[in-house]
């Protein structure tokens, strides 16, 4: 490991507290993440120091803030590769990224009888969105289908991705399971056919480097409360092209050009599509976050998390009657898992007495577990300020509430 341990959880304070009058354990991270301490003071300095609106004003705090906020997004242009800063897209998160490419696109492209590529692993958020589409225009979603491992099986990719085709929106890495998609190949054979495709980045630009230029997405959308910055800010990647040729999402403030009673014409890109006054202080704490992860290293993060997640594989798989759900080859920080016939919720919550945070249930994901035919999982998803002591822990409070259900 080459990264400074000890250092880094003394710069998230709310891993000094106590749950249950016991240190948290904290494994959730792919519900959220936390916030290191220079990305909490970023969003409080807006407030205290140039809290203004912004873009319009021509007085100091509204220029400051402006820039603040315009730094903002060629910091995330940067981090993600993206060939201008106009293609960088704020939004409230991944929920509203897709929501905002199913309705544009759709409005923009869709007719009756076309078709959405989707995946059995997605999140409830890359499956309703198209759902809504599909009654609004009568289009039809397929997926691709899963293996008992939950990897992709693209025997027959070649027949879903047809002349039907308009997207394929696929997640990056499965947030149920851990698995990380073969995007590279699906977008490749996505772009032989001329089909664009959107990729849900929200469990995977926090974990691998995401080079939206050399992945030649079309779509990219993550948030930004997974990547240690604050809520309520997320980004949507679209190339250029694309974003000029769709429909705004929303109207208001800020998008347009001109209006008139007659007609509107709207502002050019990105702010076409940013109707109303931007979340600046989540821009800007999004922004202290990308640094802080850059300060570390990407690569140190991903070996570190690697190491752990092959830790917690050797403990977990010592434990009787354990079940894993998703046992995918290449996969990342997350593990899902079944004990013989306790229910998910019931360990989940016998496991924060002891101060360890998972997350129960289907996790926004039904259609994965309608695969494996249960409920839900419990779900263990790891960060770089975890520790191996952390997952002793873990260990050890799933053997004991195991004995305690006999």
């Amino acid at each position: 490991m080459n990264i400074n341990l000890e250092q880094i959880r003394k710069d998230f304070p709310i891993l000094q507290e106590l749950v249950h009058g016991k240190p948290l354990v904290y494994f959730d991270n792919a519900a959220t993440t936390h916030k290191p301490r220079v990305v909490i003071d970023a969003v409080a300095e807006v407030y205290e120091k140039y809290n203004s609106n912004i873009h319009r004003g021509v007085h100091h705090l509204s220029n400051v803030c402006t820039q603040a906020h315009e730094n903002a997004r060629i910091k995330v242009q940067q981090f993600i590769n993206a060939k201008h800063c106009h293609e960088v897209i704020f939004t409230r998160g991944t929920t509203e990224s897709i929501n905002l490419v199913a309705s544009s696109f759709a409005d923009t492209f869709l007719q009756a009888g076309d078709e959405i590529l989707v995946s059995q692993l997605e999140h409830h958020s890359n499956i309703v969105p198209w759902q809504l589409i599909e009654k609004r225009k009568g289009i039809k979603l397929r997926y691709i289908p899963i293996n008992e491992a939950g990897e992709l099986i693209l025997d027959n990719i070649n027949d879903l991705i047809n002349s039907k085709t308009k997207l394929v929106s696929i997640a990056h890495i499965s947030n149920a399971l851990g698995t990380i998609n073969p995007i590279k190949e699906i977008i490749e054979i996505a772009h032989a056919k001329d089909v664009p495709v959107m990729i849900d980045g929200a469990q995977a630009i926090q974990h691998v480097a995401v080079d939206v230029q050399q992945l030649d997405c079309d779509f990219y959308a993550f948030s930004g409360h997974k990547l240690y910055g604050p809520t309520g800010i997320g980004v949507l990647y679209g190339k250029e092209e694309w974003l000029n040729k769709m429909e705004p999402y929303q109207g208001g403030g800020e998008m347009i050009k001109t209006v008139s009673f007659e007609g509107t014409t709207y502002n050019e890109l990105p702010f076409k599509f940013e109707a109303g006054t931007p979340d600046f202080s989540g821009s800007v704490g999004l922004a202290a976050a990308i640094d802080y992860l850059q300060t570390i290293g990407l690569d140190k993060i991903d070996q570190y998390e690697h190491e752990l997640m092959d830790y917690a594989m050797s403990k977990l798989e010592a434990i009787p009657n354990i079940r894993f759900i998703g046992t995918a080859k290449n996969k990342t920080s997350v593990i899902s898992f079944l004990i013989g016939d306790i229910h998910p919720f019931d360990m989940g919550t016998m496991l924060d007495k002891m101060g360890i945070a998972v997350r129960t249930g289907h996790h926004c994901a039904q259609p994965v577990m309608q695969h494996f035919d249960i409920p839900g999982t419990i779900r263990a998803s790891f960060s770089f300020y975890n520790t191996k002591e952390e997952i002793d822990k873990l260990a050890e409070g799933i053997i004991r509430i195991a004995q305690l259900f006999g």
